[in-house]
């Protein structure tokens, strides 16, 4: 498939530089029309019966087996979720930390992580990468590590500031287990998941799957207790809520997924170009490098497909101007930060649009 035909599968292409996929991704026409005749199906047909949930059961099953190609993985070690959130929530639920134990975190985690880490028990000690972006990540987060500490938990991609993270290194160094927010790398960038622990997926950003939809990955799913059960944990429950777990990391799965959410995610997943990769990393230094004429770019050269830059003027009127021009970015509030989200889809008018657009 040819750049142009891929991105013609794109309505939104037609009317908007679409640079916002770190926050939510653009969908496909397979996507739609996957969505659309599944909920038709479902409704003429009837959300019931044995065929029908046995129909269901089978679109999770192949999702889960094409979420964990992606990642490169089995999948006994993929379970559905709705966000990395959840995936973060099922993790740091299960370990059972009290105010004894530590863990490494950064100080550009997202919500969806520093919530979870905040409702544990435990001490959080924050590695500054973000103030101090030319360090070495890999010494920052090594000196808040204790022998108290129990967890690495950071993630691939700092979505305020695009920075890689080296969680292969730290896992290497330390031997902890890490768990890692995806949100911003799969789908975005090569992911090798190699030793690590835990890695989350958000499969409504750059998978350009339909929200809410994501996953978890999961090494040793048996050595993970279900700390929050679903209907989808067990294979038989008690009377007193005792659970005999499903078999890997299904257990974790986190709650009915409406089928054609299933329908849409799977065709999404079905529709990425194999050098998705390689263009989006250059498109995005081609962004930076556009951005560096003319505002000050906080992304340092050659991370991954976000690149943040000051507002020339005020965050949310920036973003406004630009979106009544036809491009969509991100403001994110409180930092003074515009962030362009680069994927295998933008092009060089894309990139020109938005500089006019803040000039």
């Amino acid at each position: 498939m040819t750049y142009e035909e891929a991105r013609a599968q794109f309505p939104v292409f037609e009317r908007w530089a679409y640079m916002n996929a770190g926050t939510i991704g653009p969908l496909s026409r397979a996507t739609l029309t996957a969505m659309d005749e599944q909920l038709r199906h479902d409704q003429e047909r009837g959300r019931g019966g044995g065929d029908w949930f046995a129909s269901v059961i089978a679109l999770r099953e192949q999702v889960r087996g094409q979420l964990a190609a992606l990642l490169g993985t089995t999948p006994e070690r993929v379970a559905l979720t709705f966000s990395t959130t959840d995936g973060c929530n099922i993790v740091l639920s299960a370990l059972d930390l009290t105010a004894e134990d530590e863990v490494v975190t950064t100080d550009g985690e997202h919500p969806g992580l520093l919530g979870p880490l905040g409702a544990s028990a435990a001490r959080i000690r924050v590695a500054e990468v973000t103030k101090r972006p030319t360090a070495d990540a890999l010494e920052l987060l090594l000196a808040q590590v204790t022998p108290r500490t129990r967890l690495i938990a950071i993630s691939h991609v700092l979505w305020l500031t695009g920075q890689v993270m080296p969680v292969h290194e730290v896992k290497a160094a330390t031997g902890l287990p890490v768990l890692v927010d995806g949100a911003q790398s799969v789908g975005a960038i090569p992911v090798e998941l190699g030793e690590l622990d835990f890695y989350t997926v958000s499969a409504q950003k750059w998978p350009c799957g339909p929200d809410p939809t994501g996953a978890l990955y999961v090494r040793d799913p048996e050595a993970l207790r279900v700390a929050l059960p679903t209907t989808w944990s067990h294979l038989k429950i008690e009377p007193d809520g005792t659970i005999e777990p499903r078999v890997g990391a299904a257990r974790f799965d986190f709650g009915w997924i409406a089928a054609p959410m299933l329908a849409g995610l799977s065709a999404a997943l079905d529709g990425h170009p194999e050098w998705r990769f390689e263009r989006a990393a250059e498109m995005a230094a081609r962004c930076r490098a556009a951005l560096a004429e003319r505002f000050e770019v906080v992304t340092e050269p050659g991370q991954s497909t976000l690149v943040s830059f000051r507002a020339p003027r005020d965050g949310v009127e920036d973003a406004r101007r630009a979106y009544e021009a036809g491009v969509v970015i991100r403001d994110l509030a409180g930092t003074g930060l515009l962030r362009a989200s680069c994927g295998w889809w933008t092009n060089e008018d894309d990139i020109d649009r938005l500089v006019a657009a803040l000039a």
